[in-house]
């Protein structure tokens, strides 16, 4: 990527994905401004976590291949993909190459038998980013036999942009809309977190929502007041204001509002799971 007019390029479609972050057009602009450096073929965004399967985040893949590339690698194939095997197992790279992966020994392999052989690919390169929660997210970039292997000079401009990729992908990740979408199945910490501080913000004022946060996570009223440096009478005042809007009569009715909405949370989307919860039904 040393001539200026690249580099020029290369700035100005950056700047088009960082403007984008936390938005639908994120991937497919940050796609586009891989595939102005360096050609790329059914680039994919891949969610890896430990205990789950993998979830395909984005995809340019045409309709012809999604069965083979998509379906058919989740039906148990990428447990033996050595980029997920990579992302399991603290990666601390953030860029692999498939032959290096593999130390050139990939068509002796049964992932190759079985699956990779067939999906009509001939290299691929992926960029890792490490999230929070065991959780990791592959760029995949693969090759086309018309298009040829990567070379190596192709290879050194993919290097020289993974250390901001890998960093874009992280920061997209920890927008709450994507977070909320994405993130939420993995990890229960991560979902009581969220409903924490999502619960009852459509019914209550914002002092009264920053008061609820505190007494869902177990402190008492001298501590919030302490916190939110208000009066404890204003604590009280905002709890029984709390307790009529939501209608209930005691912290364990409070407690159970909460976790029955819990169920609700993937459906908000980010929002206040009470307001899917109570809605008609």
């Amino acid at each position: 990527m040393n001539d200026i007019n690249q580099i020029s390029k290369w700035n100005k479609d950056l700047s088009r994905a960082i403007a984008a972050l936390g938005t639908e057009d994120f991937f497919p602009l940050l796609v586009a401004a891989i595939d102005g450096q360096v050609r790329i073929d059914y680039p994919q965004v891949w969610l890896y976590h430990r205990d789950l399967p993998p979830r395909v985040l984005y995809h340019q893949i045409p309709p012809h291949a999604l069965e083979q590339q998509i379906d058919q690698y989740l039906d148990g194939p990428y447990r033996e993909d050595p980029f997920y095997q990579t992302s399991m197992n603290q990666p601390r790279a953030r860029i692999y190459r498939l032959s290096r992966v593999t130390l050139g020994k990939l068509k002796d392999s049964s992932y190759y038998r079985d699956y990779y052989g067939d999906t009509g690919t001939c290299d691929e390169i992926v960029y890792l980013s490490k999230l929070q929660a065991g959780n990791v997210i592959n760029l995949s970039m693969m090759r086309l036999p018309e298009n040829g292997s990567f070379g190596d000079d192709e290879y050194e401009t993919l290097y020289l942009l993974a250390e901001p990729i890998s960093e874009l992908i992280k920061s997209h990740s920890e927008h709450q809309d994507f977070a909320a979408t994405n993130l939420i199945q993995p990890g229960i910490d991560h979902q009581i977190d969220l409903a924490f501080r999502t619960f009852g913000a459509s019914m209550l004022s914002p002092r009264e929502k920053d008061v609820l946060e505190l007494m869902l996570r177990g402190y008492g009223t001298d501590i919030s007041a302490e916190r939110l440096q208000i009066a404890v009478e204003t604590v009280r005042r905002h709890r029984k204001s709390i307790y009529r809007k939501l209608d209930v009569s005691s912290q364990t009715d409070l407690f159970s509002l909460f976790l029955n909405s819990m169920s609700c949370l993937g459906e908000a989307g980010g929002q206040d799971p009470l307001s899917i919860y109570m809605a008609p039904r």
